[in-house]
């Protein structure tokens, strides 16, 4: 892409302050700040999952973008966008809420530490949402920054059912994999749910076995740039990413400690 990158859409599945700080959450904290003062346009999403404290973070409602209904198993789900402004970086984070999706108050797992049997359709959900409510900002991303597990569906709609609009004709997805791949297993139905516009299930053939690992290998498969965002990525998906034949930047240890793995991603965003 050259230097035509002008703006850059981050979908994360953690930011700090709004979730506690790891390693993922710092990135999505930072990484859009510092491509932002390299003078990009920015956006940046994650789901309003219900540890999150609305008012101590004042988060609002965003009436103009919801209230559109996002169908997955035949169930129309009310769409909700939240949003909250991080001061000192100057931007502002946007949130995909859904009372059934989003409002139990931890994360992935329950109080026995099960992961949710809806964790796919939340996916879907989010991926979706974001989707839609970039359509409705009328804001064309030059690279869209997918980072965490439940950014993976993303992708494939992106090139797939998303392809012929012209707010995302232009966009290249760029993959961030970390070590917080799902152990547990999606239900076996996953398959099935994802289809929607132009997917069908022959292009998810790969989740008839609905694990953590082949939902990476499929955003993987739809990316145009995997970035290795943790020391620990599982080495089957490091082999994969390797082989697909897409630019793939490596983990630097380094980097990440002095902060200038920023600049290397906007590099590796600017040579797409």
């Amino acid at each position: 892409m050259g230097n035509s990158v002008k703006r850059v859409l981050f979908v994360n599945s953690e930011i700090f302050p709004y979730l506690p700080e790891t390693e993922i959450a710092n990135i999505g904290r930072y990484l859009p700040q510092g491509i932002q003062e390299r003078k990009k346009e920015i956006r940046s999403f994650m789901p309003r999952y219900g540890c999150i404290n609305e008012r101590k973070n004042q988060l609002h409602e965003v009436i103009r973008l919801s209230g559109m209904n996002i169908v997955i198993n035949d169930v129309d789900r009310p769409l909700v966008i939240k949003v909250a402004s991080i001061s000192a970086a100057r931007m502002q984070v946007y949130f995909i809420d859904n009372e059934d999706y989003f409002h139990r108050k931890s994360i992935y797992h329950d109080e026995n530490g099960e992961f949710f049997k809806d964790n796919g359709e939340r996916a879907i959900f989010f991926a979706r949402g974001v989707l839609e409510t970039v359509k409705k900002l009328r804001w064309a991303p030059d690279v869209i920054h997918c980072q965490g597990w439940i950014s993976h569906i993303l992708p494939i709609y992106l090139k797939k059912a998303y392809k012929d609009d012209p707010i995302f004709s232009e966009s290249k997805i760029v993959l961030s994999l970390y070590d917080d791949t799902p152990g547990a297993g999606f239900p076996e139905d996953f398959k099935e749910k994802i289809v929607f516009g132009g997917v069908t299930e022959n292009d998810v053939e790969v989740l008839t076995d609905p694990t953590g690992i082949n939902l990476a290998k499929l955003a993987a498969s739809y990316s145009d740039g995997i970035i290795l965002g943790a020391e620990g990525v599982d080495q089957e998906l490091v082999d994969y990413s390797n082989e697909l034949g897409c630019p793939v930047l490596p983990y630097n240890a380094e980097a990440m400690k002095n902060g200038s793995y920023i600049e290397d991603y906007n590099s590796f965003y600017d040579n797409l």
